[in-house]
């Protein structure tokens, strides 16, 4: 740890090597789309300055730049104008925000499932399955979208297929697109944000802490793996199915409640590795 810069000696060496981990698989994406470090410094510059404006106690009603600066280290010229360019980021693309909606209807509600509780194929057409049907189920989401448009747009991405007899088929049990950048780039910020925000709050022995573990083993053949694999999806499935009804019930007790102002993020990952292809040192 001798190499570590000046500013960081107070910093535990334990937290650091955390931090250098989690940065290796980023610094891997971000390289495969042509990202290098001095744009992801400027990012990095931008999201501090965001930070140190919303994240921290403060005294005064409104938080300056002199205060931001402080906070963050970057100047203070720098922060008046990343703060003026923040405003109006962050929002999901619209195929997301209706796409999830419709997905989370047709996996929690009787009438679009199967026996198993599972999300069923709908018949394209309300002229097919009534309010079984796609057309419907797009409609009770929002009048405004055609149910084609979003049908042809969800084929693109690889969320649901048309079969021989004219039903829509949901790809996975969740609005997880096979295609299209934006929107898989999108939840990978939103899901990962959540996982790391919880387990921030914890490292600060936040109250009450936030559920936030994993299993993990080694030592494991593959075909263990692809065992383990294929349970951890079943019952991943399963539990998000669950996750998804009652939520969906609880928002529309929920509708005209003023202090409904919360939301929660439920997630679950698999990941396996070969050890002897090692990710790298975590130290220089």
């Amino acid at each position: 740890m001798d190499s570590l810069p000046r500013a960081f000696l107070s910093t535990p060496p334990a937290l650091l090597l955390a931090v250098r981990r989690l940065l290796r698989p980023l610094a891997r994406l971000l390289m495969s789309h042509g990202v290098n470090y001095p744009a992801f410094a400027e990012l990095a510059k931008e999201v501090y300055v965001s930070a140190a404006a919303h994240d921290f106690p403060k005294d005064e009603a409104v938080i300056t730049d002199s205060r931001v600066s402080l906070l963050s280290g970057v100047h203070r010229r720098e922060v008046k104008r990343l703060r003026g360019e923040a405003a109006g980021r962050g929002l999901p693309p619209a195929a997301v925000s209706l796409g999830g909606l419709i997905v989370a209807r047709w996996c929690a509600e009787a009438r679009y499932q199967d026996p198993q509780r599972r999300p069923k194929p709908l018949p394209r057409l309300a002229s097919q399955g009534g309010d079984a049907s796609f057309e419907r189920l797009v409609e009770g989401v929002n009048k405004d979208i055609r149910p084609r448009a979003v049908l042809d747009e969800w084929l693109r991405l690889g969320v649901a297929t048309l079969d021989d007899e004219d039903r829509v088929r949901l790809v996975e049990a969740a609005f997880v697109p096979a295609n299209g950048l934006e929107e898989k780039a999108f939840y990978f910020g939103k899901n990962l944000h959540d996982h790391l925000a919880a387990a921030t709050h914890n490292l600060l022995d936040g109250r009450p802490p936030f559920l936030e573990r994993s299993v993990h083993y080694d030592a494991l053949s593959p075909a263990s793996v692809e065992a383990l694999r294929t349970l951890s999806r079943e019952l991943a499935v399963q539990t998000m199915q669950e996750i998804n009804r009652r939520a969906l019930e609880l928002q529309q007790q929920d509708a005209d409640r003023p202090e409904a102002t919360q939301r929660m993020t439920f997630g679950v990952y698999f990941y396996s590795q070969d050890e002897q292809e090692p990710e790298g040192p975590a130290t220089p």
